[in-house]
């Protein structure tokens, strides 16, 4: 299985952390928190990881190298100068993917049985699949709405009183989809799925396990309360 992880972002909200470290390579109790995600990865049986990388991403590729040392494979995708955002960083790493693969976002820690969703994917002919939580705006505002296992609205800006769910932060897509999306264009994840929804494209696949990240101090803090506890996630 393949997993590709955007991790070029400048972690902006965890300032003044973020100036000289992109916000994967933070350490939480010794270790950078890329290393929790890669362990995470390898453990679920995904070994074959690309890094879509761009801010200070020189820290990252010397830290990890080809994967080799984790017990891993990494290939890269250098974003450059120039950001291009969530959906044009994926389209910029198309030549290295597979025809299946997962994505997710390289502030994000997720407890997840990744072999049965592909499983549940590859019964459908579907080009994407989000993983989503019943998170009824507990850990973060909700931003989807499901009918029928399919996606019908996804938008992180925008809430309505059906939107029960939230993009967990992980997906998996078909490398086909990328087609629509346009090269060396500025374009975020959400206009991506956007365009599925609109043509029926999107189902969703259901976990009840809480999702963790380290996008924001209060994420960041949480994470360190669950290394320290030596919780069996992420061990």
């Amino acid at each position: 299985m393949q997993i590709v992880v955007l991790a070029g972002g400048r972690g902006t909200r965890l300032r003044p952390l973020t100036e000289e470290l992109p916000k994967s390579m933070i350490p939480v109790k010794g270790k950078p928190f890329l290393q929790y995600q890669i362990e995470l990865f390898k453990r679920s049986g995904i070994t074959n990881i690309v890094l879509c990388v761009g801010y200070l991403a020189e820290k990252i590729m010397e830290c990890f190298g080809d994967g080799s040392a984790f017990g891993v494979k990494i290939r890269y995708s250098v974003e450059g100068n120039r950001l291009l955002g969530t959906a044009g960083a994926l389209k910029r790493a198309e030549p290295l993917l597979d025809a299946v693969f997962f994505l997710t976002y390289g502030d994000a820690y997720l407890v997840l049985d990744y072999a049965d969703v592909i499983a549940c994917f590859q019964r459908s002919d579907k080009l994407g699949m989000m993983v989503v939580y019943k998170n009824l705006n507990r850990y973060d505002r909700s931003n989807v709405v499901l009918k029928d296992g399919c996606v019908k609205v996804y938008d992180k800006r925008r809430q309505t009183p059906d939107m029960v769910y939230i993009d967990y932060g992980v997906s998996i897509l078909r490398r086909e989809a990328l087609g629509l999306i346009p090269s060396n264009v500025v374009m975020d994840l959400q206009e991506f799925y956007r365009v599925l929804i609109e043509q029926g494209k999107l189902i969703a696949y259901e976990t009840y396990k809480r999702f963790h990240e380290v996008g924001s101090f209060k994420g960041l803090e949480e994470f360190k309360r669950l290394v320290d506890s030596s919780s069996p996630l992420i061990l």
